[in-house]
């Protein structure tokens, strides 16, 4: 794992990001406990080293050539699945406030025993539902930094984001190649939610891993009180 993680500081550390070696070891025993429980738990369908470093950890730390996280004090990783992009983001900038929101019980299990192998504090595994929780004091517009990474069509999680954020503060979506049609479909969303303005960066994986469209979305006004509508509702029905 020493060679993969060599490669994830040299790579990184070319748009002036460094990590140490106890991040590269708190990223090296994510790997492993992400492995080994996906043996037994759906978490990711990329389980060789190389990939899961690429396509995961350097992923997921990308959002830091578009926003200086060092200036960010709190997160939520909405749908966080396992972890992407919240943990490599703590670990890398380990003075966050962080709060990892999946609505599956037992990813929230991997992920609270994780941060607590990993040694990370002021992590926050919450099991629930972006639409709920959105509506609770605490959270409701509460964070300088809201994330969620390929979880549903930019206008249905601009919905379940938006709500958290605070005026001034950012949503940030991680999508793939093909993001044109959902900036233009999610305007109306953007703009209702929070008279949102949208930037849109392109980067390429290395390796040929593939492309990534990074979105960060400022908000600029308060978030009406109806939103979000109540669970369910902004799937079934997205704002257009």
């Amino acid at each position: 794992m020493q060679e993969h993680g060599e490669w994830l500081q040299q790579a990184v550390s070319e748009w002036g990001l460094f990590l140490s070696d106890q991040q590269l070891r708190q990223f090296a025993q994510y790997f492993e406990r992400l492995v080994e429980t996906n043996k037994v738990m759906n978490l990711t369908a990329i389980t060789e080293p190389r990939e899961v470093y690429v396509k995961h950890f350097y992923d997921s730390l990308l959002l830091a050539k578009s926003l200086d996280i060092k200036e960010v004090d709190s997160l939520i990783d909405v749908g966080t699945g396992a972890g992407f992009p919240g943990i490599p983001l703590k670990i890398a900038f380990p003075h966050l406030r962080l709060v990892l929101l999946d609505s599956l019980k037992k990813r929230v299990q991997f992920l609270r025993e994780t941060a607590d192998a990993l040694g990370l504090k002021e992590v926050e595994c919450v099991h629930g539902r972006a639409e709920d929780l959105a509506k609770q004091k605490g959270y409701r517009q509460s964070f300088d930094l809201v994330t969620a990474r390929a979880v549903a069509r930019l206008n249905v999680l601009a919905e379940y984001c938006l709500p958290f954020v605070k005026v001034g503060g950012y949503f940030v979506s991680m999508k793939g190649p093909s993001v044109g049609e959902e900036i233009t479909e999610a305007k109306r969303a953007l703009f209702i939610l929070g008279k949102t303005t949208v930037e849109r960066e392109e980067f390429q994986l290395p390796e040929g891993m593939g492309t990534r469209n990074i979105l960060i979305m400022k908000k600029r006004d308060q978030t009406p009180k109806a939103y979000p509508r109540k669970a369910g509702t902004p799937a079934k029905q997205p704002l257009v």
